[in-house]
């Protein structure tokens, strides 16, 4: 799993107090995802290791109680436009791999630029390294 990005809560409403609390970050085996039967399973799993109350979501999402309640007993869906903020939420992607699964697909962290050209260059520099060290063995008359 992967960390999870800043999690940036709106700001509340006048004479309420933020919701500032930080989700519980920890591993999830692969069999306890591989047993969620359907996205349900795998959003109450997500949300129940993330330690956060429901309502410590539906607020930030700006889902109503009511409708979160159903929500969470598959009475009524829940809002795909919602699941990257609540994956951030919960400080877990539980249900984008529960989803890749399913597909028969897995996830990986996308390499940036910076982090591409990072990688090129000390890819580079250990190949420089290896041949400087068989020219000096060369010179030294130590190579083969």
């Amino acid at each position: 799993m992967q960390a999870p990005a800043q999690i940036l809560q709106p700001s509340p409403p006048q004479g309420e107090l933020p919701l500032t609390r930080v989700p519980r970050v920890q591993p999830v085996a692969d069999e306890v995802i591989g047993a969620c039967k359907t996205f349900l399973d795998a959003l109450n799993l997500q949300i129940n290791i993330s330690g956060l109350e429901d309502k410590e979501l539906y607020i930030p999402l700006g889902i109503e109680a009511s409708h979160w309640s159903r929500i969470r007993k598959g009475e009524f869906h829940f809002p795909l436009n919602k699941l990257d903020q609540c994956c951030d939420l919960c400080g877990n992607d539980v249900v984008l791999t529960w989803w890749a699964w399913k597909r028969g697909r897995g996830l990986h962290m996308l390499e940036t630029e910076a982090q591409r050209l990072l990688r090129l260059e000390r890819e580079e520099n250990d190949r420089l390294g290896r041949e400087n060290k068989l020219l000096r063995e060369l010179v030294q008359g130590r190579a083969l």
